[in-house]
């Protein structure tokens, strides 16, 4: 018979060993993992808002990285500054690369008789013999300088130098000095800014273009005598992105190891520990394998978040072992547990409903991932953990020790004024507790070391890069009417700008003009004939062969014959992905988007289109947003911050009616499963008590919560109702209720052991999740007890 039995418990492992190995195959050949963290971000409500999500990761700001190459002297930095530069353009992680070194054959060939449609020369000149005759001498000067070799070449084409002019105009505004050809700043950096087309809010794929860029400059003859320097939203979010993860796997690594020793001490069974670790193995895979079946990708956050909200489920096999009890077999003592632990299951799985229901995806996959979860980690427990577990096995409750510390918390008072008294200090804490009680910055919740923000100030001022937290939106039904706008107020920003409520400014129709101009430049250009005179006249008593400037003419010829240029046909540019990034097709029904001059609503066309002007150095926002009085609403600024802090707070208070929401569904549930409203309090009411006592000794020490706070209470929640639940039962057996101290005291230790090291981290997100999780874990350890109701009876039934 023993045999047999072995037999048995072997084959049922072999299967579940076996059932798991194929979910592992099936998860690991499926799983398809996604960074963008736009997935966390709630949907929007307002057209500020869903430019912001549109905007966050792929706006011209967001996907710039600065970079200075130092060390070396000044002409050794310019060849690294060029070579670096031809390298990375001709990698498609990147849409631009702009160094200060200017070549006159970087425009396309077929778009190069635009040029004439695109600058404004002809706006204040016409190609006469006068005008001709006055660059055609200033061209005789620059012959004879250094440069003069270049221009030689590419003189009888663009003899006015519209080329040059034009890589002058679609420079960043307030560009460093150009020396030996490329951008040297004061300190004797040599400077670029790259244009990645990977999102800035993706930070897998910023990291890949980071990696590319970092292999380009290792790549470059003599880079040892130099250093690189990065910065940049982009650069940001690989830094924060490795330093949570690192922190978060040293953590993980002794917490583990923590963890087995506390279980080994606990149980001193190795085969319990190995076969404990089953329903959490099945749970994570069960959780796993839902996400890949239903989600084409799955956020790395939703692993992340999921593994921790996960820590519900090794209460389930830890229970499991602490009540076995001698005489009874193990399926016995699991279905003695199974209606509290089922209760305890059903609860938790209605708590985390609350994230499938805020609507964000990143948080809906999150739910699925933590109920499927907690549903495979509890039904293995129930039904396949107790026949593999052995036979033969020490009872916990004969612990040493474990009778007088139960004897010591019986003898605690326990007045009836206790949820009075927590309901008072709740109270005011929360009252007299310092700053605001909500976190809406999300810049706070990822600080960056100080080194690296006065790295970004200084590159960003060096480079006159865009502000990344200042947008200019411009409206118009269609994009050459968001090229038109944008031509319309560049006198009203030229004017802020020489004010000083600015330092520059970079409109869509600085690189595109909008078809009326080009079409009124086209109308100056003079028609063949008269060129040919115009330069016979303007090249007499000059060295110039007649015939020298036939590709100036043919040029011209083609300039005034050629199609409009549309944003679709300047994508062939080296700055069309520059463009395509500052003009957004948006469509949809009619949506409210601000406030006109006369404070009526402003709405939006069904389709439309936006501009998007990046700002430098932004010194007084009220100038700017009274442009949006001046336009009727057509241009407006557009405040990231305040934009990105108002959707913070519409995703919370959506969080919190669906946390509403399963609070009732939990009331319901609990008192149904236990048959009484008055056992329903003595386990709902701790745990309802000791949730508010952490947020209020949270605000006391002058902590403002902020979403993640919120998820980390709701796990808090979810482990104590476990102990409430637990504590709450009454068995008249003293023996049972060590067994149920004995369990609650390895979860509790467990909980600490892995969130306490968190609380300790430097990652604010990371400390705020160990910090929450740990005060509601003592919490509502504490509060368990205290208002247990059976307390009393446990005690005259052991004496």
């Amino acid at each position: 018979m023993p045999n047999s039995s072995l037999r048995a418990r072997v084959a049922l492992l072999s299967v579940w060993l076996l059932v798991l190995a194929l979910l592992g195959l099936y998860v690991m050949r499926t799983l398809r993992v996604s960074t963008d963290l736009r997935s966390f971000m709630p949907p929007p409500a307002t057209a500020d808002q869903r430019l912001l999500m549109d905007q966050i990761g792929s706006g011209p700001g967001s996907r710039l990285l600065l970079v200075a190459l130092g060390g070396a002297q000044p002409e050794k930095l310019a060849d690294l500054s060029r070579g670096l530069a031809d390298a990375l353009k001709q990698d498609a992680r990147f849409s631009q690369v702009v160094n200060g070194d200017f070549r006159p054959d970087s425009l396309p060939s077929s778009l190069l008789p635009y040029r004439y449609l695109l600058s404004p020369t002809l706006d204040t000149h016409r190609l006469d013999a006068a005008y001709l005759h006055d660059q055609l001498q200033q061209r005789l000067e620059d012959l004879a300088s250094p440069a003069g070799g270049l221009l030689e070449t590419w003189l009888p084409r663009d003899p006015t130098l519209e080329v040059l002019k034009l890589a002058q105009r679609w420079s960043p505004p307030h560009a460093p000095t150009v020396r030996d050809g490329v951008w040297i700043d004061k300190q004797g950096e040599a400077l670029l800014l790259v244009q990645t087309r990977a999102a800035g809010f993706d930070p897998g794929a910023q990291q890949e273009a980071i990696a590319a860029l970092r292999k380009a400059f290792d790549g470059l003859p003599g880079h040892e005598a130099a250093t690189l320097t990065l910065s940049g939203p982009g650069y940001f979010s690989v830094v924060i992105n490795k330093q949570t993860r690192h922190q978060a796997d040293w953590i993980g690594y002794i917490s583990t190891i923590g963890f087995i020793l506390l279980l080994l001490l606990a149980y001193r069974s190795p085969s319990a520990l190995v076969l404990g670790a089953l329903p959490i193995a099945s749970g994570a895979l069960a959780g796993l394998a839902a996400l890949v079946t239903f989600y084409p990708q799955v956020h790395g956050i939703t692993l992340a978040f999921g593994f921790t909200l996960l820590g519900v489920a090794q209460e389930y096999p830890i229970r499991l072992l602490s009540h076995r009890r001698g005489g009874a077999s193990n399926l016995q003592s699991v279905r003695g547990l199974w209606p509290l632990l089922m209760t305890a299951i059903a609860s938790a799985c209605i708590a985390y409903l609350a994230f499938y229901a805020s609507g964000v995806p990143g948080l809906q996959q999150l739910a699925v991932f933590t109920i499927c979860g907690l549903l495979g980690a509890g039904l293995t427990t129930r039904y396949a953990l107790p026949r593999v577990l052995p036979q033969r096995f020490v009872d916990v409750a004969d612990t040493p020790g474990l009778a007088r510390f139960r004897r010591f918390l019986d003898n605690l008072p326990r007045p009836r004024w206790i949820p009075v008294l927590v309901t008072a200090g709740v109270a005011v804490m929360l009252i007299f507790a310092p700053g605001t009680f909500w976190q809406n910055n999300l810049a706070k919740l990822t600080p960056l070391p100080a080194k690296l923000l006065k790295t970004d100030a200084r590159l960003r001022a060096a480079l006159g890069a865009p502000d990344v937290r200042y947008l200019l939106v411009l409206d118009a039904p269609t994009a050459d009417g968001v090229l038109a706008l944008s031509e319309q107020v560049r006198p009203k920003l030229d004017a802020l700008v020489k004010q000083g409520a600015l330092d520059g400014v970079e409109l869509p129709s600085r690189y595109l003009p909008p078809r009326a101009v080009q079409r009124a430049r086209q109308r100056k250009l003079p028609d063949h004939d008269a060129l040919v005179a115009a330069l016979k006249q303007a090249t007499a008593g000059m060295p110039f062969r007649e015939d020298v400037f036939a590709p100036f003419v043919r040029d011209v010829d083609k300039a005034r014959a050629l199609p409009l240029l549309t944003p679709a046909m300047f994508e062939r540019s080296p700055l069309g992905q520059r463009l395509a990034s500052m003009l957004v097709r948006r469509g949809g029904n009619p949506q409210v988007r601000g406030q006109g001059a006369s404070g009526t609503p402003v709405t939006a066309s069904s389709t439309s289109w936006v501009g998007l002007a990046t700002l430098s150095g932004v010194h007084d926002p009220a100038a700017l947003a009274a442009l949006s009085a001046q336009t009727d609403g057509k241009v407006r600024l557009l405040d990231i911050k305040q934009a990105s802090e108002s959707l913070v707070a519409a995703y919370r208070s959506r969080i919190l009616k669906a946390l509403g929401v399963a609070i009732l569904l939990l009331i319901v549930t609990v008192s149904v499963a236990l048959r009484s409203l008055r056992r329903a309090w003595h386990v709902l009411g701790p745990m309802t008590l000791a949730t508010f006592l952490v947020l209020a000794v949270e605000r006391m020490a002058g902590i403002e919560i902020s979403l993640f706070h919120l998820v980390a209470l709701i796990l808090a929640a979810g482990l104590g109702l476990h102990y409430a639940l637990f504590f709450e039962r009454e068995t008249g057996d003293p023996a049972e209720q060590r067994r149920t101290l004995h369990a609650t005291v390895v979860c509790v230790l467990s909980a600490l052991l892995v969130f306490g090291m968190l609380a300790w981290s430097s990652i604010p997100v990371l400390r705020a999740i160990g910090l929450t999780v740990s005060l509601g874990v003592a919490f509502h350890f504490c509060l368990s007890i205290l208002m247990a109701p059976h307390a009393e009876s446990d005690r005259a039934a052991e004496e």
